[in-house]
């Protein structure tokens, strides 16, 4: 089955250039030109991803109430901003609301498409059969990569594909630092220094939610980050 992607987008030239560089991919694509279109269609079926523009018609930023009610129907699904706004402030905006990627609308298509069927593959690789039965222990943290879920202390986190990879890159290997770099290669994205700083913020939040003293996370300041076992 095709993977259906969602686009987001009140100029109708640009919302019609990206649904048809994405169907010559192979995909499926619903367009929609305001947040409310968008958010009644979603209502009754969520797609395999959003791209998402931040500002929608007479809302300026629309995209990104659509975003922050997205992922309250759900805390997985990929969305992706594609917006004219290339400031530092947006972007960080966008991702604390939950997207997994920001980007700016000077993008070529070509590259465009490439970034999200990347996402996809990245999915993929994770869920395929020969990883379904594998969960990552680590202390009270345990990793469900075929739901590309996790729980800390039987609750689930509810983290976004991006803080997911990121958690799971920590995990992975106990003790080991990961630079931004290591970080955005297992997250598939390409994010700067506070951006990262952002997603590492939110997620320990997430943690914390549950567990007030959560520590695991270290900050080796001008290295990267690394998972502390307890």
């Amino acid at each position: 089955m095709k993977k259906l992607i969602a686009i987001v987008e009140d100029e109708p030239a640009l919302r019609d250039n990206y649904a048809a560089a994405f169907q010559r991919h192979g995909y499926a694509v619903r367009a929609y030109g305001s947040r409310k279109e968008a958010l009644d269609a979603f209502r009754a079926r969520l797609p395999d991803l959003a791209v998402i523009d931040v500002g929608l018609r007479e809302e300026a930023e629309g995209g990104f109430e659509l975003c922050r009610e997205l992922r309250a129907m759900s805390a997985e699904l990929p969305i992706i901003f594609l917006t004219a706004r290339d400031s530092e402030l947006d972007a960080v905006s966008g991702l604390r609301l939950g997207a997994d990627d920001y980007l700016t609308k000077d993008i070529s298509l070509a590259h465009l498409v490439a970034r999200v069927s990347a996402l996809f593959r990245r999915i993929d690789a994770l869920t395929q059969p020969s990883n379904r039965d594998q969960l990552l222990a680590r202390g009270e943290l345990v990793i469900d990569a075929a739901r590309l879920s996790a729980t800390w202390r039987d609750k689930p986190l509810g983290l976004t594909l991006t803080e997911f990879w990121i958690v799971h890159a920590l995990a992975k290997n106990p003790g080991h630092v990961k630079n931004r770099q290591q970080l955005m290669d297992a997250a598939n994205v390409v994010l700067d220094d506070n951006t990262i700083t952002s997603h590492i913020k939110r997620i320990r939040r997430k943690f914390q939610a549950i567990d007030a003293a959560f520590d695991n996370i270290e900050t080796m300041y001008g290295m990267g980050y690394r998972w502390k076992e307890s």
